[in-house]
């Protein structure tokens, strides 16, 4: 009967035949219920009468549990030992458990991981206490690396002797033990009516200090503890530290998940080793000596295996998915419950309306942590990426080729899958998840810093025309590249997103698409943060890599006496002259607040150029007709050796494994120290002087080489360097001599300096910041209405003290933004410095006079100054002054401008120190003024080799030209006039400027017509008064 597929049923009444139809519908309760199998041999059927196994007093055979259903129990029970399964089955010490006998004639891949060890030493002997809670064992272990998902560091322990119950606490700081403790300690006194006599725990501060001896002396609670550096006579926790870590640890490497869930698998482990381990003296588990309740464990699940969370709590639509996708990290102790990570909400929630997959057919990632963000542990669905390119399906495998060419074997940085940035403008991104185009381990610096462009055929891309397509390589933006345009019949009202933004095609997508893979546009706020973002990511770990290479610092322990400084992370956005972001980069600094004076440092100054010295040094190369490059050292502060012995705290998320308390010593400066600009410009400096340059004599960040007939110019700005010679050969062996020292990037044209956007051409130099300007719309004034002048002539500003108030920081951001563009906009000088006057208390008067400022600056947004090839070494200079123009102080203003030729190198507008008693003394204030900046001049123009005959200076005042005969008591008078007196000593001619000589002019080149020199603009005056 039995092979023609039919089943035998014998029961204490009768015997039946059963259709083997019925199999399928009772075979899982087969398997539950057996209790002893025999297999057919031949015509019989055999099994082995040595698995005769008592329960409870009753003889019985058990039969053999499967491989699989072996191990899938040794999974659910926390990977406990079969030898302890088969006890639980043995003795009925918990319900559920499938009556079988448990082998495994296979090692379990994730036990090797977790539990390997050395040879044990004898076991412990059994408990003396003979009670539960009579003495309780106390440790902390920690901190752990990588913090859990609560932020925990650290794990303290405690065991009952009697019973071996467990209780874990996780804690974010070791001051957070003693109140854990006195918690526990009312909490146990209160659930199970025992007292506690006795507490073990090693000799450290945290468990002994003046609060808990302050408790157990009130509870007369007795203390015992373990001398140095012996864990053995705290042997029991010490032991079960070891029994969870590696229990947590095996759970972690089955379930691949990453180990940020550190927590959650040690308290699932407490929890269910409470449940199923033994003790050998009462062969009963700790769950039921301290409960006096036999445990049920048919509803423990394998940790870490996928399951879906039915979705209560959101107002779903129709055809929304009811599920979440999650994992099973554990059970919860206060509600029947499961505790589950939400891959969508990314928190763990507790909740019973969960099912489970505990037999995934999908393989477990090799590298999990790929799947998880170690912030907030996003879920990404996608299996781990193959060696081989993953290309869309309408791209064709030609393009292959092109994007395998791009790696770099050399680099470092860890390679990733990277998805299409959430910050793309709506219109760029598909209506389809599409497949990824870039290869796992492509180098993201090298498409960035690369003088070529990396781009994808647009006619690969089905849909684009020829027309349409780029012929030029693509900026790294992806706005410039989408044309726009707005329409009548919708206002901007209803237009979602930035206008700015464009339409995209698939023409245009294949420019920019790879583009905004690679760069984050946004700057995060903390270091938790940039975890979410693999460039983020790149970019902390190449800044430890230039550590690396500089050898900045040794890890070392921190000396006795020795305080360490804090670091952290600065993340900023690297732009273009465009203002389009082309890099993330990411700097370790030293929290240099905390530096002591003549310990930690002694010299701090360190010489920084100033922007007339920029603007010279163009001036001059373009009568020379020279072209400018420029260069950036990378993390150029690492190359500065610091003399002081100075200690940092290790950067955070990249701590020593070995050595968390270890600090490092720094051999070279780092950002944030108070001498590390002076380390770095002693460094550089000492490196051109070797090298035959020659240092500035009032300028010294300004270095000249002469060879022969040629010179070689270089302008340094702490690591921003410019250069410029009639020898191209000697810029080419600068260049060369750089590089093989100091790791350079930024190499070029100059284009970009200072937040100055240089435009170089055969007929001069053209500087602006028109990119900047173009900015309003951070002030909403990129609608605004236009003007013509920058403030009226008739406005007279004052205290306003019945005024409305304004908001004080709006105002004072707009003021730094006018005073950023003052640097090449002589023409607002004189208006944002009054303004900037009244930043204490700023009121609405003063707020329409700023934005007066700014409607000037939407009509003249390409206005800037225009450097041409003809013209003279002529030092020509400019002085005025109001009288008694500040309405608070009755102080009046100076004003003054210097031209090299017709060139316009440098400008002053300043309110005086002191109130003038007359127009006279004004005007003569601000010639002496005027005076000091001609002679800073006349220097500088030495170190280029231009001696000047004698500069004139042209005022309007005729009684400030002869020589003074008052007698002021004012020292500054004093001073002024002594100045003064000099300033003609130096061969500086003061001239009147009559009313019938047309006054000088300075070229205000616009931007958009070629060359740069159609228009010429006056530079602004100040208001008469």
């Amino acid at each position: 009967m039995c092979d023609k597929g039919h089943i035998s049923l014998f029961t204490k009444q009768d015997c039946r035949i059963l259709s083997s139809e019925v199999l399928p519908l009772i075979g899982k309760v087969l398997d539950e219920y057996t209790l002893l199998k025999a297999n057919r041999v031949g015509k019989v059927y055999a099994f082995d009468l040595s698995k005769k196994i008592s329960v409870k007093g009753h003889p019985c055979l058990f039969s053999k549990a499967s491989f699989k259903e072996s191990n899938l129990w040794h999974r659910r029970l926390g990977h406990v030992n079969l030898k302890n399964m088969n006890q639980l089955v043995k003795h009925g010490l918990v319900r559920g458990l499938p009556m079988k006998d448990f082998s495994c004639h296979e090692n379990c891949t994730a036990c090797l991981k977790g539990k390997q060890h050395k040879v044990s030493f004898p076991s412990i002997g059994d408990p003396k206490s003979t009670a539960c809670l009579q003495m309780l064992h106390m440790d902390l272990f920690g901190p752990v690396k990588v913090m859990s998902m609560a932020k925990k560091k650290y794990c303290l322990v405690i065991v009952d002797d009697y019973s071996r119950f467990v209780w874990t606490f996780f804690l974010h700081s070791k001051d957070e033990v003693a109140k854990s403790i006195i918690n526990f300690m009312l909490y146990v006194e209160k659930q199970y009516s025992l007292p506690v006599k006795c507490v073990r725990s090693d000799n450290g501060t945290e468990f002994r200090n003046h609060i808990l001896d302050e408790f157990y002396l009130a509870k007369g609670i007795k203390r015992q503890y373990s001398i140095p550096r012996t864990p053995k006579q705290n042997g029991v926790v010490e032991r079960k530290n070891r029994t969870l870590i590696e229990a947590a640890r095996t759970m972690l490497a089955d379930s691949g998940l990453p180990l940020t869930f550190w927590a959650e698998a040690v308290n699932n482990a407490c929890y269910v080793q409470n449940r199923v381990l033994v003790n050998q003296r009462w062969l009963k588990t700790p769950y039921e000596m301290l409960h006096t309740l036999t445990p049920l464990i048919s509803f423990f699940r394998a940790f870490g295996c996928p399951c879906y969370i039915l979705n209560t709590k959101d107002q779903l639509k129709k055809f929304d998915s009811k599920v979440d996708a999650g994992y099973f990290v554990g059970y919860s102790s206060t509600c029947k419950a499961y505790r589950v990570f939400n891959c969508r909400t990314k928190i763990v929630e507790e909740t019973l309306h969960v099912k489970f997959n505990e037999s995934p057919k999908d393989p477990i990632p090799q590298n999990p942590v790929e799947m998880f963000d170690l912030d907030i542990l996003q879920y990404v669905p996608y299996p781990p990426p193959d060696e081989s390119v993953i290309l869309a399906d309408n791209v064709s495998t030609a393009v292959k080729g092109n994007l395998q060419g791009c790696t770099d074997d050399d680099d470092d940085v860890s390679t990733h899958l990277f998805r299409f940035s959430d910050n793309l403008p709506i219109s760029a991104k598909p209506d389809a998840p599409p497949a990824p185009v870039v290869p796992p381990n492509i180098n993201a610096d090298e498409i960035l810093e690369s003088s070529t462009s990396f781009e994808i055929p647009a006619e690969l891309f089905p849909g684009s025309s020829s027309t349409s397509a780029a012929t030029e390589p693509p900026a790294n933006t992806c706005t410039d590249l989408i044309p726009y345009q707005e329409l009548k019949d919708h206002p901007l009202s209803q237009v979602m997103g930035d206008i700015s933004a464009g339409v995209s095609t698939t023409s245009q997508l294949s420019n920019f698409c790879l583009y905004a893979l690679f760069v984050s546009q946004q700057e995060p706020k903390n270091y938790h943060t940039t975890l979410r973002d693999n460039g983020w990511v790149e970019a902390m770990q190449l800044e430890l890599l230039h550590f690396k290479k500089q050898q900045v610092w040794e890890l070392v322990p921190l000396p006795q006496g020795k305080c360490a400084i804090g670091t952290k992370w600065v993340f900023r956005n690297k732009t273009d002259e465009n203002g389009q972001i082309i890099k993330n980069k990411a700097r370790l600094v030293v929290q240099g607040f905390s530096q002591e004076e003549g310990i930690d440092y002694d010299e701090t100054f360190a010489p920084v150029a100033r922007l007339e010295a920029i603007r010279l040094f163009l001036a001059y190369v373009a009568l020379h007709k020279l072209k400018v490059f420029q260069m950036d050292v990378k993390s150029a502060f690492l190359y500065g050796k610091i003399k002081e012995e100075v200690y940092v705290c290790q950067p955070p998320g990249f701590e020593d494994n070995e050595h968390p308390d270890w600090v490092y010593k720094l051999d070279k400066a780092l950002y944030g120290l108070k001498q590390a600009p002076r380390a770095w410009y002693d460094t550089l400096s000492t490196f051109l002087l070797q090298n035959n340059f020659t240092r500035g004599s009032i300028d010294k960040t300004f270095f000249i080489k002469k060879v022969g007939q040629h010179k070689l110019l270089v302008q340094i700005y702490v690591d921003d360097i410019i250069f410029a010679s009639s020898d191209p050969k000697l810029c080419a062996d600068f260049t060369e001599l750089m590089t093989k020292n100091f790791e350079m990037s930024a190499m070029g044209e100059l284009q970009f300096f200072l937040g100055l956007q240089i435009k170089q051409s055969p007929d001069g130099i053209f500087i602006h910041q028109s990119k900047y300007t173009k900015e309003l719309k951070k002030f909403d004034l990129q609608n605004c209405k236009k003007c013509s002048n920058p403030m009226s002539s008739t406005t007279q500003l004052d205290a306003d003290l019945k005024g409305k108030s304004v908001d004080e920081t709006l105002y004072r951001c707009m003021i730094g933004s006018l005073m950023y563009l003052t640097a090449s906009r002589p023409d607002i000088m004189f208006a944002t410095c009054v303004c900037a006057r009244f930043q204490a208390a700023p009121k609405e008067s003063h707020l329409i006079a700023v934005k007066r400022i700014f409607r000037y600056l939407q009509g003249t947004q390409s206005l800037g100054i225009w450097y041409s090839t003809r013209h003279s070494y002529k030092l020509v200079a400019f002085s005025d002054s109001d009288y008694a123009g500040c309405k608070l102080t009755r102080k009046s203003t100076s004003g003054g401008c210097q031209f090299l030729g017709n060139c316009l190198v440098s400008w002053q507008s300043k309110k005086q120190t002191s109130v003038a008693t007359s127009t006279a003394e004004a005007e003569y204030i601000a010639a002496a003024s005027c005076t000091s900046q001609i002679l800073w001049l006349h220097t500088q123009l030495l170190d280029y080799g231009i001696k000047e005959s004698k500069t004139p200076l042209l005022m309007d005042s005729a009684s400030a030209l002869y020589e003074p005969e008052m007698e002021s008591e004012d020292q500054e008078i004093e001073t002024e006039d002594d100045q003064a007196k000099d300033g003609q000593d130096h061969m500086i001619g003061v001239e009147k400027v009559g009313n019938e000589k047309e006054p000088e002019v300075t070229e205000l080149g616009e931007i958009d017509q070629p060359n740069g020199r159609e228009q010429v603009g006056r530079m602004a005056t100040l208001p008469k008064e």
